[in-house]
């Protein structure tokens, strides 16, 4: 009786649903299912079922954050990301307040086989911190900083955002890597790599993580380091969001002066060529305390493109002058901030370069060097148009990153010097399609000087693409899937199967 009635209900929701069109189509699903008595979800292999009321109020009940569902306040804020072009629909959505309530929500994920995705920033290029029909984790309750300024720790909760973690180390004179943007999610930018300001001189963020403590498949709360949980903790630096979730990271931190300089030189986009020659050259011979970026642009609405320079400088104050000389030779910009600053300050002041209310897509990839024909392959194919933005532009890598062992980490990338983007947006309102069309085309010309990609910045690589780009690492992360995650929980990410 139970399995008919169970039919009986997924069926009439399913029958609800699908005699509407898209977007509406699961969120009626879901109101549908509610109805009949429990909710319409999607498992691990897309197939469908259906959670009975009891459950989740099982569920509801284990937790102290809250359990939200379709309808209920908070459910749309929780559901999104910062890439609004991803507009989907989970069937419920926890958010932890602590390691207790993640082991919670893994535990019942696990038992249904429903599909897990992890929310922390939500900064996923791909969407992939949100899903449709599915379980959403959203860590933005299990946010908090401790610093122990002695031993130069930081103990970050798995939630925490970039700038969190600034604030509070910054206050004691400390820092770590931590990216660009203070609203990125500590989680995902770690696990992944970590590029940021001062990551050639102190190594990525994964290079400075010391210890986590992680929720595994089978809901056991682990700690992994060097001594306990070796190969938890070799995976987790690099592997991505593959292994578990993170509650809790501890950070190695490094003295540095609070006020630093930064700041951009701005030009006309006319430019672009020497500025692009300049720039490979001064940016694969600085020193450890420079980070230099190049951003080529032309914005929506056929308004004037321009081509910027943007440097952070963390070294003894008397040097800058010097390090910072060759800028100061390439003539008057349109517009120069370079200046002495507040770290925490720099740290926020791209915060505003985000999509917001347009979608958007990106190519990326690393490179070793500069290889000779790239400039003409850049400028060959960047091509403005009103209807979109139009993005070329680089990250700084080499220095500190490039003196670990590919094999130390399960992050294998580190002779790389620089990363390289090609990014278009365009208004929501309108067809996408030409303008992501674009962008491959686009990117075709520059991959044959890549060598390989940062997987917390591509969207849509096929999976002998992904296991490539692991290297050589691909044997052991596979191994060790299969060991933390033979069911593939974990697998709306750069995805690693279990072996």
């Amino acid at each position: 009786m139970l399995n008919r009635r169970r039919f009986f209900q997924s069926s009439l929701a399913a029958a609800v649903a699908y005699a509407l069109p898209a977007p509406r189509l699961y969120a009626v699903d879901q109101a549908a299912s509610q109805a009949a008595g429990g909710l319409a979800a999607v498992k691990l292999d897309g197939s469908a079922t259906f959670i009975e009321q009891a459950a989740v109020a099982e569920l509801k009940s284990s937790l102290r954050g809250p359990l939200l569902l379709a309808g209920d306040q908070g459910y749309d804020a929780a559901r999104r990301i910062l890439h609004p072009q991803f507009d989907k629909h989970p069937a419920l959505v926890v958010q932890p307040t602590g390691a207790a309530d993640v082991r919670s929500a893994v535990t019942f994920a696990r038992e249904r086989e429903l599909l897990v995705a992890v929310k922390c920033g939500g900064h996923s290029f791909s969407g992939k911190s949100t899903c449709d029909g599915g379980i959403q984790i959203d860590l933005s309750r299990l946010r908090g900083v401790r610093v122990d300024s002695a031993a130069r720790r930081a103990y970050v909760e798995g939630g925490s955002l970039l700038g969190d973690l600034d604030h509070e180390a910054m206050a004691h004179g400390l820092v770590t890597t931590a990216g660009t943007v203070s609203h990125t999610g500590v989680g995902g930018l770690t696990l992944g790599g970590g590029f940021g300001r001062v990551a050639r001189r102190f190594g990525l963020a994964l290079d400075n993580v010391k210890a986590v403590d992680i929720v595994t498949a089978d809901g056991q709360l682990r700690h992994a380091s060097a001594e306990e949980n070796p190969d938890l903790y070799w995976a987790v630096r690099g592997g991505g969001g593959n292994f578990g979730i993170v509650t809790s990271f501890e950070f190695g931190l490094h003295p540095m002066q609070r006020q630093i300089i930064g700041g951009d030189v701005v030009f006309p986009i006319a430019r672009a060529r020497e500025l692009l020659e300049f720039y490979g050259e001064y940016a694969n011979s600085a020193p450890d305390e420079l980070y230099v970026d190049a951003y080529m642009d032309s914005p929506m609405g056929g308004k004037p493109g321009t081509f910027a320079i943007q440097t952070t400088y963390s070294g003894p104050a008397a040097d800058a002058e010097r390090v910072l000389a060759p800028l100061r030779k390439l003539g008057k910009p349109i517009e120069d901030t370079i200046k002495a600053q507040d770290y925490v300050a720099i740290q926020r002041s791209w915060d505003q370069t985000d999509p917001r209310n347009n979608g958007e897509y990106l190519k990326a990839g690393f490179l070793v060097g500069y290889p000779g024909g790239l400039v003409d392959a850049i400028l060959d194919g960047f091509q403005p148009d009103p209807a979109r933005g139009t993005s070329f532009f680089t990250q700084h890598a080499g220095g500190a990153i490039g003196r670990v062992a590919p094999d130390a980490t399960a992050f294998p990338h580190r002779r790389s010097t620089l990363e390289i983007f090609a990014m278009v947006s365009w208004d929501l309102g309108t067809d996408g399609k030409r303008h992501t069309d674009y962008v491959k085309d686009y990117w075709s010309k520059l991959l044959p000087f890549t060598d390989g990609y940062y997987t917390n910045e591509v969207a849509d690589e096929h999976q002998p693409k992904i296991d490539e780009n692991y290297r050589g690492n691909i044997g052991r992360l596979r191994q060790l899937k299969r060991q933390y995650d033979p069911q593939n929980l974990f697998r709306l990410n750069a995805n690693i199967l279990p072996a």
